[in-house]
């Protein structure tokens, strides 16, 4: 019998010395046609990811489950714990972590730079996982980092679960100036879900990102919200991006 869940090390620090964890790849069971990154919520880790994604009916799809950097985060009062960047309170004129958005959105599109060409690749994640999966829509779009540095990836899909967009006051007026970017964005199938009743990031925060996605011309974006929903995710919701994936990536049994 042969175990579908691999373990890799960690090693990749990103700019301020931070080390990135293990990351847990989870094996397609049938035809490999997709690899999608999918990222943990703060203070989570891979190996949980990739438990929640072996659960999923996927079986054309290789999952890979990073780890983010142990951290100090200055909501939690410079508490130490897993996360992909810093965060303040999350509100309407928080300051981003650039620094650290751009390294851990360096890290995942490094994850995915191995996969053979004919695959396609999508990046997921919950809350500030599926904050760093939309900020790595942006750096497609733009074709970089906020850095400048090139962004290597040919994104096909993207999910958010109860996440934010980071940058989205600025993201409009980037794109709506480079008809490249524009064209990649208008291209680039989304999809955010969210609770109405997420006590720790509002839901009017994933409604705004939907709406900035939407008007700096991401035209394949769905917002679906869930009545009654916390910050957690239920069968139901996993369903629907179980669903969206399939059609969205033309998997086997999508027809």
């Amino acid at each position: 019998m042969s175990y579908s869940h691999q373990s890799m090390g960690s090693g990749s620090r990103n700019a301020r010395g931070y080390e990135f964890g293990r990351t847990y790849v989870v094996r397609p069971k049938g035809k490999h046609q997709a690899t999608l990154i999918w990222l943990h919520g703060l203070g989570d880790n891979g190996s949980s990811s990739s438990q929640l994604m072996e659960s999923l009916h996927l079986p054309n799809i290789k999952w890979i489950c990073p780890t983010a950097p142990s951290r100090p985060v200055t909501s939690l009062g410079g508490f130490t714990c897993t996360a992909w960047f810093d965060v303040g309170e999350i509100s309407e004129d928080s300051h981003d972590d650039l620094e650290g958005l751009d390294a851990s959105a360096s890290h995942i599109a490094n994850l995915l730079s191995a996969e053979p060409p004919d695959v396609k690749v999508g990046i997921g994640g919950f809350s500030m996982g599926a904050a760093i999966a939309l900020y790595s829509a942006t750096c497609y779009a733009l074709g970089r980092y906020g850095t400048g540095h090139a962004y290597p990836i040919n994104l096909r899909a993207v999910v958010g679960l109860s996440g934010w967009l980071p940058g989205w006051k600025s993201l409009r007026s980037k794109i709506e100036c480079s008809y490249e970017a524009a064209r990649r964005a208008s291209s680039l199938p989304i999809i955010l879900t969210h609770g109405n009743s997420d006590d720790v990031v509002p839901y009017r925060f994933g409604e705004k990102s939907a709406q900035s996605l939407g008007m700096a011309g991401f035209r394949q974006v769905i917002f679906k919200p869930y009545e009654g929903l916390g910050h957690y995710t239920v069968p139901k919701e996993m369903d629907e991006v179980v669903h969206w994936l399939t059609t969205r990536l033309g998997l086997e049994g999508s027809h």
